[in-house]
């Protein structure tokens, strides 16, 4: 497991000097750390300390990261999940803990390991578990899950591709805006994992719902989402409800899709999320 970097070292130290409570926000695929920038803002606004990790070896820019695609190849669930293990372990103050996308399967995974006061997982991907499989989230999916070999390399969406997954309820102009902003290439293994979660015992993309220990949940579901489905929401919420005895709450976001944390109206999902963790954490 790549050691935790400069800066990030620095935002820990930062977070525990401030005495404030943290929270740590998760990414998913196809995107970098910087796409919480305004999220951070708006919670270190609200009195709250913020880091937000990167997945391990990530580049440091979007212009780095689209020059060499091919770092971004074989990085696996748990690897990922034990990056951000490393930086809670040096928090001081337990925290609460925001992700998106694979970052909001990997926030449950967090959750579920007991590190987080309060955890938000938005347009999560699914966990070994939770069955539905709807026909947009296979389409979704194809542009990697469609080619075997894809397994070990990196993939880059193509402008229709990012727009049927994660643009589909925005303006074409807007769609193009956030691609040529955020998208950058994804390791195509954590959705091979995930789409083999339920056939697959020792799937990496399982999450322990059971633990009395991880605190209370909301998941948000965009409800126009391609990707995510709220058939997939749904089915994770009543998974982890009927299996934890900690608050396990669900927030349907009107008319959204799976870009809802960094589109026009990203706040008004972030204000919920805040919300929640002011409420319960």
């Amino acid at each position: 497991m790549p050691d935790l970097t400069d800066h990030e070292l620095a935002d820990i130290s930062a977070a525990n000097e401030s005495g404030l409570t943290p929270v740590v926000f998760v990414h998913g695929l196809w995107l970098l750390s910087s796409s919480w920038d305004r999220w951070r803002a708006l919670f270190q606004e609200a009195g709250y300390a913020t880091i937000a990790p990167a997945w391990p070896d990530d580049p440091e820019d979007v212009q780095a990261a689209r020059a060499e695609p091919d770092v971004f190849a074989k990085k696996m669930i748990k690897g990922v999940t034990d990056h951000y293990l490393a930086a809670i372990d040096r928090l001081t103050v337990k925290p609460a803990v925001v992700g998106h996308s694979f970052g909001g399967l990997i926030a449950q995974r967090l959750a579920g390991s007991g590190v987080s006061r309060a955890t938000v997982a938005i347009d999560p991907a699914p966990f070994r578990g939770v069955l539905p499989l709807p026909l947009s989230s296979l389409k979704s999916s194809s542009a990697v899950l469609g080619n075997p070999a894809n397994y070990g390399k990196a993939v880059t969406l193509t402008f229709e591709q990012f727009t049927y997954g994660w643009a589909n309820a925005l303006p074409e102009d807007e769609a193009r805006e956030l691609y040529d902003t955020y998208h950058v290439a994804a390791p195509a293994v954590p959705l091979f994992e995930a789409a083999s979660a339920n056939v697959n015992p020792w799937t990496q993309a399982k999450v322990d719902t059971k633990n009395p220990d991880r605190g209370p949940l909301l998941i948000v579901a965009g409800t126009a989402d391609n990707t995510v489905p709220l058939a997939i929401t749904h089915a994770m919420y009543k998974l982890q409800a009927k299996k934890n005895p900690g608050l396990t709450e669900i927030a349907e976001i009107e008319g959204r899709g799976h870009s809802l944390v960094i589109d026009h109206g990203w706040k008004d999902v972030a204000d919920v999320s805040l919300a929640f963790i002011q409420k319960n954490g």
